[in-house]
């Protein structure tokens, strides 16, 4: 949340462009956060709708740093498209300034993004479950590693995810005026995960020019765990990419404890991908 004022959600953490302050966006996991008593019936809360908006006075700086890090506000949204895992954020920061200035409203269909202008508008579609959502972008966040979105409460119950708490995702920048593809309709069942063509979530700990120093890698790190390393090639018109890679990881909590061990143990590169 970025503002003149010392930030509700994440204190002291100071962004140096513009002066102002970063909060990191919540999830389920984060302490004292958590659905509603109330559940509403999210099947009548429509998905937002893509306009033309100007930029926000606010959560907009070129760049600016949480917890070491620098992240690099893009200047359009066209084009984004991303795999990765969804969080959510519920009651803890229900009614709080988001970095756009807006109060945040976990029972409207908003999410918070690293990097993507404020405010910007992205359809999510579940991986596993195929279903579908459009939602205003107008916070900053999730500042968690390995997250590529966290969304409002609502946002993450169409999607089927509040259970877990995350979930795979392709999030892709929706402008003013385009279609986008076919939602899928909500009903109070549970989210059925897809039994063909679900997508694997790997741990990637480098990416190589050449097939000798993936394997150079890949022995160092197999050193250190049990799980099997593989090099997997990515055959390209410029060249081959060989990336090293742990998986399909089990879950995403397994992932984020292996990816936190091995930076640990020096491999700064470690990070979980979606195909």
């Amino acid at each position: 949340m970025a503002n003149k004022m010392l930030s509700y959600r994440c204190k002291n953490l100071i962004v140096t462009a513009l002066l102002l302050l970063v909060t990191a966006c919540g999830s389920i996991t984060e302490k004292g956060d958590s659905a509603p008593t109330k559940v509403p019936d999210v099947a009548n809360i429509p998905d937002a709708v893509p306009r033309d908006e100007p930029r926000s006075k606010y959560g907009n700086p070129s760049s600016y740093e949480v917890f070491g890090k620098r992240y690099y506000t893009l200047s359009s949204s066209r084009g984004y498209n991303e795999k990765g895992i969804a969080s959510w954020y519920g009651t803890k920061f229900h009614g709080r300034r988001t970095s756009s200035g807006e109060p945040y409203d976990m029972y409207a269909m908003t999410a918070a993004h690293k990097t993507l202008p404020l405010p910007s508008y992205v359809e999510v579609t579940n991986l596993n479950n195929g279903r579908k959502v459009i939602v205003k972008v107008n916070d900053r966040g999730p500042f968690h590693e390995n997250r590529v979105i966290d969304l409002s409460y609502s946002a993450a119950t169409k999607l089927g995810i509040v259970a877990k708490g995350t979930g795979l995702v392709q999030v892709r920048a929706i402008s003013a005026g385009q279609a986008p593809a076919t939602a899928t309709k909500i009903t109070s069942a549970p989210a059925q995960e897809l039994t063909s063509g679900s997508v694997g979530m790997y741990l990637q700990v480098g990416a190589f020019s050449t097939e000798n120093r993936a394997e150079q890698l890949k022995t160092k790190v197999q050193q250190q765990i049990g799980d099997a390393v593989r090099i997997v090639p990515f055959v390209k018109p410029g060249g081959n990419i060989y990336r090293v890679r742990i998986g399909p990881l089990a879950s995403v909590e397994y992932g984020d404890s292996l990816a936190t061990r091995l930076v640990e143990l020096g491999f700064s590169d470690a990070h979980i991908v979606i195909e």
